[in-house]
């Protein structure tokens, strides 16, 4: 049996016993010799002795708990050993060889008191002289970026690098000299970390004993419901970061991008592109979008930050003000401009030209889109609207907002009608700049050749400018559609059904619509359907038997009997009775 000893060691009242007792005497009785040279001696051991009080608290479990070995031993693990205390100055008897040993290099460690997890990023940001948040940045970055990578980095730096326990690797991974002024200062800091602690220990002691077990549970259901939200703002922080930080990126290269369409289109480059605001040069208007849509941004970004760091240092109120006003400018401008912009496309003005297409009774009408070898690479190369120079080196609008449709006539020869269209603030303004539009088409024979394009200058500025072609055709008409057809053809498929699967198909206008005359059945079978559906008729009788379905009707045309559409499981059959 062990002898116990009643102590009071920093003004707190410990049962230890003897071997306890013994080796905690030997352990200050060494430290006091290791710096009893030293000046500011008795405060120092007196901190030292307050810094071992707090810890041996801590292991109390009871009022009358004994201090056993195991309990000085795990203190002095965290104090240190007492060689640690001893001044370089002492050692070699030297100021300037003291000077140069106290150059101690930082060792890493893993600082778990300023740690959110496991205190890498923090001991990563003392070795390196960087604040913690953006070590954590760059490894979020890492998991994203670097598929996963940063995770794998922090488990590897959480498995080999130490934690930071006792006073020296404190000081060693800060970088700072193992002195006694040193000792002091961090031995007092941490003292002082811990004081409201030491404060509330009665607090929380009787605290805890009046709890029910009910309350106890609540306690940790709350405990938990908390470490989610905490997790959860963390995480939701590191999205606001990565979103802010990527849209504020954007917005920046497409300010030096605007007008060379290179890297990014914002919805708005184009009315920019054109000088649709001839009051504002463009990278006025571009910084004005920059300011609308990257402050709010800038702002989430800061607030991802302030979630993942709650104690990093606030931008200041004068800066958040100036952001603001900025931002209200800027938004009130870009309202201002909106509005501007409606009205500018309010009327909507067409200028009409025809023209007869002289074919002879027997001729086919070869139709075809021809492109601008200056302009775009071929006929498929398409653009809604463009701002580039003509051969002159003139600054013009181009687009491809080309319509083509084939629709039937009375007239005894077929004929061409071009429609331009734009759009502006009244339709004198609208029509004005319809007559403007430069397009360019060509009638040789029995050839109709069609730009793809349209062309306007600058000044005319982008207002839906566009144009539509439509060919009218009488009876009997043979036509040949060019490949080139399909991407501009608008007509009505029920009069015009333009097959794409060949551009050797010749077409015929007939009563009610245009038929290919050497198209695959397959390719007719809908057009033959259809017309035979549109049949004049009174009455309409449909039979469900065993064979199917059949669908008859009786015609007023005297020279017309009975038709039937019989459906079963063979196919379609239509059939004349």
């Amino acid at each position: 049996m062990n002898k116990t000893v009643n102590i009071n060691l920093g003004g707190m009242f410990f049962h230890i016993d003897e071997d306890a007792y013994q080796k905690l005497t030997r352990y200050f009785d060494a430290i006091k010799r290791s710096i009893s040279n030293s000046s500011g001696h008795d405060e120092i051991i007196k901190d030292i002795e307050m810094r071992v009080s707090e810890l041996l608290n801590d292991k109390q479990k009871t009022d009358k708990y004994v201090i056993g070995l195991k309990d000085v031993d795990a203190v002095i693990a965290v104090m240190g050993q007492p060689e640690d205390y001893i001044i370089e100055d002492d050692l070699k008897g030297s100021q300037s060889f003291s000077d140069h040993s106290n150059r101690r290099t930082k060792k890493l460690y893993r600082d778990k008191e300023k740690g959110m997890i496991g205190g890498v990023a923090a001991g990563l940001g003392h070795y390196f002289g960087v604040d913690a948040v953006w070590i954590r940045i760059v490894l979020i970055l890492l998991v994203f970026a670097g598929f996963g990578t940063g995770i794998l980095a922090y488990i590897i730096l959480w498995i080999v690098t130490p934690e930071a326990v006792t006073t020296t690797e404190k000081l060693e991974m800060t970088g700072e000299p193992v002195t006694i002024s040193n000792i002091e200062k961090k031995v007092r800091e941490e003292f002082e970390n811990v004081s409201d602690k030491i404060k509330n220990v009665d607090y929380d002691k009787y605290g805890n004993q009046i709890k029910t077990g009910v309350g106890k549970i609540g306690s940790s259901f709350s405990d938990f419901i908390m470490t989610i939200f905490k997790i959860f703002a963390k995480f939701l922080g590191v999205i606001l970061i990565i979103t802010g930080i990527t849209i504020l990126f954007f917005l920046l290269i497409g300010i030096f991008t605007l007008g060379s369409g290179i890297f990014i289109d914002f919805p708005w480059q184009g009315f920019i592109e054109a000088g649709n605001f001839t009051d504002y040069p463009i990278w006025a208007f571009g910084l004005l979008m920059f300011f609308a849509v990257g402050i709010p941004f800038f702002f989430l970004a800061l607030l991802g930050f302030k979630l993942l760091a709650p104690n990093m240092k606030s931008i200041g109120n004068i800066a958040k003000y100036t952001l603001f006003a900025l931002w209200l400018i800027a938004v009130a401008l870009a309202i201002s401009i909106g509005i501007k912009q409606a009205s500018a496309f309010a009327v909507d003005g067409r200028v009409v030209k025809k023209e007869t297409l002289n074919l002879n009774p027997n001729d086919t009408l070869l139709i075809k889109f021809k492109h601008n070898d200056y302009f775009a690479k071929n006929v498929e190369d398409r653009n809604d609207f463009m701002v580039t120079q003509d051969s002159t080196g003139t600054d013009i609008i181009y687009s491809n907002e080309v319509s083509f449709k084939i629709e039937k006539t009375e007239e005894k020869l077929p004929y061409i009608q071009i429609e331009k269209e734009a759009r502006g603030k009244s339709l004198s303004e609208a029509k004005r700049r319809a007559e403007q539009i430069k397009y360019g088409y060509k009638i040789i024979g029995n050839q109709l050749i069609l730009d793809n394009y349209l062309l306007t200058d600058l000044k005319n500025k982008y207002r839906d400018q566009e144009i539509e072609i439509t060919v009218f055709v009488p009876e009997g008409t043979l036509l040949k559609p060019d490949a080139s057809v399909q991407n501009y053809d608008r007509s009505d498929d029920e009069f015009f059904n333009l097959h794409y699967s060949s551009d050797n198909y010749i077409y015929k206008v007939e009563n009610s619509q245009i038929k290919c005359l050497n198209c695959p059945a397959d390719e007719n079978e809908y057009n033959d359907v259809y017309s035979t559906a549109r049949d004049d008729s009174t009455d309409v009788t449909v039979t469900i038997n065993n064979n199917g379905v059949t669908v008859e009707k009786d015609t007023l045309k005297s020279n017309k009997t009975n038709k039937g559409l019989k459906i079963n499981k063979d196919g379609i059959i239509i059939k004349t009775n």
